[in-house]
């Protein structure tokens, strides 16, 4: 039987949760550096002003890397954009890793997952799920440096990364006076959030 979310169906301008994680559970950034490298290929595939960009085909709205796995929200106004994404993203970054550590082989377990997101409360809680992640290998998971919640804050700007989808739902919450208005920020929102994440949304969990 496939694992949840390999067998994918992929919409114009869908959104999208897509994720993995090393094969055998083994990691995939073992220093700084990796890190960076993954960031540098998501920025060549997703900046507009890069010449292998996929910018008009997947938009990114919220990412975090771990040790052994990875987050990414994405919004694709073409059918295949995300394939294309996907492929780029881990054959460039598979073909990094191997070369730096010396190895073969297989360096993801098996075939991304993407989970379409079909309805609002699974949207708003994406990314507070992905933003929480750190807060699993660190107490100052605020100031994790590869996720995109200090985007979100305001604290810094990344030309190939559109939190406003997300950010819109509280400006438009507290104009309606909407049950997401007891939130004054996004920032409450993430941060006041009491209960562990993967309780209250099993669907996010990677398998």
């Amino acid at each position: 039987m496939p694992s949840k979310n390999s067998q994918k169906l992929y919409l114009e301008n869908g959104y999208y949760h897509i994720y993995n994680r090393g094969a055998g559970k083994g990691e995939i950034f073992l220093v700084d550096q990796d890190y960076k490298v993954f960031i540098h290929f998501l920025e060549k595939y997703l900046d507009p002003k890069s010449e292998r960009t996929l910018a008009s085909e997947v938009k990114l709205l919220a990412y975090c890397l771990m040790p052994n796995h990875f987050h990414l929200f994405v919004h694709q106004t073409s059918r295949d954009g995300i394939v294309k994404l996907m492929r780029s993203l881990c054959t460039s970054y598979s073909m990094y890793f191997n070369k730096r550590y010396e190895r073969s082989g297989t360096l993801f377990q098996g075939v991304y997952k993407a989970a379409i997101i079909e309805t609002e409360p699974y949207f708003l809680h994406l990314s507070r799920y992905i933003h929480l992640n750190p807060r699993e290998m660190t107490e100052n998971w605020r100031e994790y440096l590869y996720s995109s919640y200090k985007v979100y804050l305001g604290d810094i700007k990344i030309p190939w990364l559109n939190p406003v989808p997300v950010l819109n739902f509280f400006k438009m919450a507290k104009s309606n006076k909407s049950t997401l208005s007891k939130h004054f920020s996004y920032q409450s929102f993430v941060e006041d959030y009491a209960t562990d994440p993967k309780e209250d949304l099993q669907e996010l969990a990677i398998d």
